[in-house]
């Protein structure tokens, strides 16, 4: 934990000169950049090759990360010493804080509180894209199953590209796929409950939560659009 003390307090001290006293908040969500970036490679094998659960994989390795931003934000003492970071801000709002405490100092649209107020528009307008993108997905392959066969038809067109190169989706049955396209259009609706989370945790857990989704979403919108590579 105070090597990711450190590496936040010191990228916050270098945008000091220009960002005052909101410099941490913007170090946190570079340093949530760089742990993305790292995991980069995980999200690419999982858009391009596998079910939707493998897109779970990077988000599971991002709870040690996540538990070490919270603790850095909610503890008073660091290895003995007084943490400096809980004297950083946001705004007006303590990167220490949660949204329960800036209820108590001036209400939902005291200064703390559209602080937080204006952290869950964000997240909520990321959760929303999410939920638009994967409904049409979820659509455009109903569309897709629908002009290409189903019932008996669909199995054997699925049986048929067994041991075809790149023939693992066809290679899924009709409930199978039928299971697959609804799955993958209620896994972007889990992108609301980070608003819960947000509103429980510390505003710096709050600003991690954010950039991570944003860059989940945009990753894999991202992903979706590139062109497959051609196979010689």
């Amino acid at each position: 934990m105070s090597v990711f003390i450190h590496l936040v307090a010191q990228l916050g001290r270098l945008l000091e000169p220009v960002l005052a006293e909101s410099a941490t908040a913007v170090a946190i969500v570079l340093f949530t950049v760089l742990v993305r970036l790292a995991l980069h490679p995980l999200s690419r094998a999982a858009v391009r090759g596998a079910t939707p659960m493998a897109g779970c994989l990077p988000a599971l390795l991002q709870l040690p990360v996540f538990y070490v931003m919270y603790r850095a934000f909610s503890s008073a003492d660091i290895g003995g010493a007084a943490n400096e970071l809980l004297g950083h801000r946001l705004l007006a709002a303590p990167l220490g804080s949660r949204w329960v405490d800036a209820l108590g100092e001036g209400g939902a649209f005291g200064a703390p509180g559209l602080v937080f107020l204006g952290l869950f528009a964000a997240i909520a307008a990321v959760a929303a894209w999410s939920a638009v993108r994967g409904r049409r997905a979820a659509l455009a392959s109903d569309a897709g199953a629908g002009t290409g066969g189903g019932g008996a038809a669909g199995a054997k067109v699925a049986v048929a590209g067994r041991g075809l190169p790149g023939a693992g989706a066809a290679a899924l049955t009709t409930e199978q796929q039928a299971a697959m396209r609804k799955l993958g259009g209620a896994l972007p609706l889990l992108s609301f409950g980070t608003l819960i989370t947000a509103a429980v945790v510390p505003l710096a857990a709050g600003l991690y939560l954010l950039t991570t989704t944003a860059w989940s979403v945009a990753e894999r919108a991202w992903l979706q659009r590139r062109p497959a590579p051609e196979r010689g």
